[in-house]
């Protein structure tokens, strides 16, 4: 028998129910439910369905729907729908989708207009927005607060590269972070999270701190910004530093382990991802005494840096075995999710320097963390306004989820 297929759309204040009656009426008259969506925004309701009903019930089963709506006080408004214009959706569901993820201080308008007026420019469609930082109270709306929202956008994307850079220029002109990953299976169940340590997870570089307390601070400072921002090679770089440390006591890894301090966010991203069986690593071109004492504090499950020759209870100012360097750091991830049997790409790498971008491109999601211009210019995602907790706003996790599982009984 002929069928016809009916857009519903359903607006109006949100009532407990709704929802059993009209799939009640639904059933009543046998109509197939080809689609179905739903918002609440404040308790305004967006309501749709993609319905197939037979041709000779469709008039009766809409005005059975009409009235049902009009009784609970909402709107309903119908359009039938071709059956090519319905072949040109469900084709349209084949095209890749990503997920872009804006985190911006304050009103987020200007933001969300760079960011869908670019989004538009490139072809993608803008199918869900969802917000995931939390609602405001009146009396904070203008006080200093964060809007972090989730888009899920759709379309072929032709130039990545091209659509990258574009995010970049208006995030460097609105003041915003952003992130773009494929919407796929891997994004939704990455499993091994990898840390630099120097700067990423703590706030300091280890060798300047020793080095300091040499009386060598400027000389060592000097070449590790350098090697930083890529100017020089790090192994080299790191030899001439660890070479101007011979003769400290060795008790100064001691005393910078006690100094250091935890970057902003990181003990509570930590925890997070520990409790939700994530694997954790540290990966640092830093000192392994540093990394085993993060591990005790943050239960970390990975170290792996460097180790130096320590006689008579000085530092010599050479180095045990191979150095960890930028080769170094992507071959420990790849090593480590192999043996955790986890796939590449549900791995991500967080790191601030030069020596860090061939991990962050190994991982499913690289993260340029307070980075230098360069690893922010080439990494795909960066974050740099906000504090290291932010990467759960990447994996999806919204203010509420954060809240009830620090405060699982409520407030």
């Amino acid at each position: 028998m002929l069928k016809k297929i009916v857009l519903v759309t359903v607006a109006g204040r949100d009532r407990p129910g709704l929802m059993a009656m009209l799939t009640s009426t639904f059933r009543q008259f046998q109509v197939q439910v080809l689609d179905v969506g739903q918002s609440v925004i404040h308790d305004q309701l967006a309501l749709g369905f993609l319905l197939r009903v037979e041709a000779s019930e469709e008039s009766s089963a809409m005005q059975e729907i009409a009235t049902l709506c009009k009784d609970a006080g909402v709107i309903a408004q119908f359009e039938l729908v071709s059956a090519d214009r319905y072949a040109d959706w469900v084709s349209a569901s084949g095209k890749p989708s990503y997920i872009i993820t804006l985190l911006a201080a304050g009103d987020p308008v200007a933001e969300l207009n760079a960011v869908s007026t670019i989004t538009r420019a490139e072809g993608l469609n803008i199918e869900t927005i969802r917000r995931l930082s939390e609602r405001v109270r009146l009396d904070h709306v203008d006080t200093p607060r964060q809007s972090i929202v989730e888009m899920r956008v759709r379309g072929e994307l032709a130039e990545p590269v091209r659509l990258q850079a574009a995010l970049l220029a208006a995030a460097a002109e609105h003041g915003f972070d952003f992130s773009v990953q494929a919407d796929n299976v891997y994004r939704r169940h990455r499993r091994l999270v990898a840390f630099d340590m120097d700067s990423t997870l703590i706030n300091a570089e280890v060798i300047d701190e020793l080095a300091k307390l040499h009386g060598v601070g400027a000389q060592v400072a000097a070449i590790t910004e350098s090697a930083m921002r890529g100017e020089l090679d790090f192994q080299a770089s790191f030899r001439a530093r660890v070479a101007a440390l011979q003769g400290l006591s060795a008790d100064a890894f001691r005393i910078v382990a006690e100094r250091v301090e935890l970057n902003p966010g990181a003990e509570r991203l930590v925890r997070t991802l520990r409790h939700f069986g994530y694997k954790t690593a540290i990966l640092s071109g830093g000192f392994t005494y540093i990394g085993e004492h993060l591990r005790k504090r943050l239960k970390i499950d990975y170290v792996i840096a460097n180790d130096l020759v320590i006689k008579d209870g000085l530092i010599t100012g050479e180095v045990v075995g191979g150095i960890v360097d930028a080769r170094r750091k992507a071959e420990a991830l790849a090593e480590i999710a192999r043996s955790e049997d986890i796939h590449i790409a549900q791995t991500i790498a967080i790191g601030d320097g030069a020596n860090d971008l061939p991990m962050l491109s190994m991982a499913g999601l690289g993260v340029a963390y307070h980075a230098k211009p360069l690893v922010r210019r080439s990494a795909s995602h960066a974050i740099s306004r906000f504090g290291l907790d932010a990467i759960l706003y990447l994996l999806g996790f919204s203010d509420y989820d954060l809240q009830h599982l620090e405060h699982p009984d409520g407030p």
